[in-house]
């Protein structure tokens, strides 16, 4: 029987550049454990984003190895990071990405359409994929059953927000990635969503990777990593150099 991974993430020797551009993300080491949840911080252009990006395998590195749930990204096809990321990552999209034209409910359980498994442990857990959608939703201040049934672009900012946190957490991942999950919440639905997030990923076992530029929220987590300094390609460059072309 296969062991589970001590790491959920382990990258080494990890560089990424932006077409032919300089690299933007140039790291000997950076892991996360199994369980474990990491507050990553630094300011816009440290490459925050990028290295969500590649966790995530939506980006391909020019270098290095990176691990993700005891898999080498690099020498999984498309198809099977794309299998890794519905079946085991929950993602908190900086812009959201929900679907502007399904219903709140229906952009939470998406998810689980695109992965059996998810589905399995959504339904396992509260019977159905819609009453775990639900129960999320209510943790996080959606209790209206008329405005879960209206589309994603109905939605106010912070709603939308919610709405896509709850999907990153269906169905019970092994790694929740946020990426400024809590900029558009005031302070008492900031709290209710911290809260939530950290329950849902300690009730799970699942890793836990959160961006935010709030550095009063880094204490509620095991560790903080500051990307500007363990990132070698912007270490000898002015911040606002770091700020061109190196994304988030």
């Amino acid at each position: 029987m296969t062991s589970e991974p001590t790491r959920t993430v382990d990258a080494r020797d990890l560089r990424f550049a932006y077409g032919r551009g300089r690299d933007v993300l140039d790291l000997a080491h950076f892991h996360v454990d199994a369980g474990e949840k990491v507050f990553l911080r630094g300011p816009s252009g440290s490459g925050k984003s990028t290295l969500l990006g590649l966790i995530a395998g939506v980006l391909q590195p020019q270098s290095g190895v990176l691990t993700v749930l005891g898999e080498d990204l690099s020498a999984l096809s498309a198809g099977r990071r794309d299998k890794l990321r519905a079946e085991h990552l929950g993602v908190v999209f900086q812009l959201f990405n929900l679907l502007p034209y399904l219903s709140v409910i229906d952009n939470v359980v998406l998810p689980c359409r695109f992965s059996r498994a998810r589905k399995a442990r959504a339904e396992a857990s509260h019977g159905s994929q819609a009453k775990a959608a639900k129960t999320l939703l209510s943790q996080l201040g959606l209790t209206d059953p008329a405005l879960l049934m209206r589309p994603a672009r109905d939605l106010s900012v912070g709603q939308q927000q919610r709405v896509a946190a709850a999907r990153a957490l269906i169905g019970r991942p092994r790694l929740v990635i946020a990426d400024e999950p809590t900029s558009a919440l005031d302070a008492d639905t900031r709290d209710a969503f911290l809260s939530l997030l950290i329950a849902e990923c300690s009730a799970a076992g699942a890793s836990l990777i959160f961006v935010s530029h709030d550095a009063g929220l880094a204490g509620l987590f095991d560790r903080s990593v500051d990307l500007m300094a363990i990132n070698r390609a912007t270490q000898n460059l002015p911040v606002d150099a770091a700020n061109v072309g190196a994304g988030a």
